[in-house]
């Protein structure tokens, strides 16, 4: 099996700095297409909520950079398995093209001591949501998927 203890996610995006940190740092944007999780970053806090208003995982923001650079911890609180793991981090890095795009960046690391976690974010996991990210910003569509 590789490893999957750092992992890396980069996505061309049609729209600026700024809205892309407004969809995903604001509910109302993020339960459009992250599992319809309404995930609040603010300078000091992330917390992420179910649909049906869960706990999914919270923890604290580590950096708070708008529009450029987010870092915070990652609990999976949604499966009690996951949910032992300790918590891993997760930076996003957003670099304006200068073209109307920009390149986002989504880093998912610490996870070497949470295996289960890190299976089950990579690949289909943090690709389902970045996709939908992207097709909200760049059509309006929202992109909701079950966890």
């Amino acid at each position: 099996m590789s490893d999957l203890s750092t992992q890396l996610y980069q996505v061309l995006l049609r729209a600026t700095p700024e809205q892309v940190w407004e969809a995903i740092t604001s509910p109302d944007r993020t339960r459009l297409y992250f599992h319809g999780a309404p995930v609040e970053n603010t300078a000091e806090w992330h917390t992420s909520r179910g649909p049906d208003g869960a706990d999914w995982g919270d923890g604290p923001v580590l950096e708070f950079d708008p529009p450029r650079r987010l870092v915070h911890e990652w609990r999976s609180a949604y499966d009690p398995e996951l949910a032992k793991e300790p918590p891993s981090r997760v930076t996003w890095e957003i670099e304006d093209t200068g073209d109307g795009s920009c390149r986002l960046t989504v880093v998912h690391d610490r996870l070497d001591d949470s295996p289960r976690t890190a299976r089950s974010v990579s690949g289909p996991g943090w690709g389902t949501v970045l996709d939908g990210l992207k097709t909200l910003l760049e059509t309006g569509a929202p992109s909701v998927s079950a966890p």
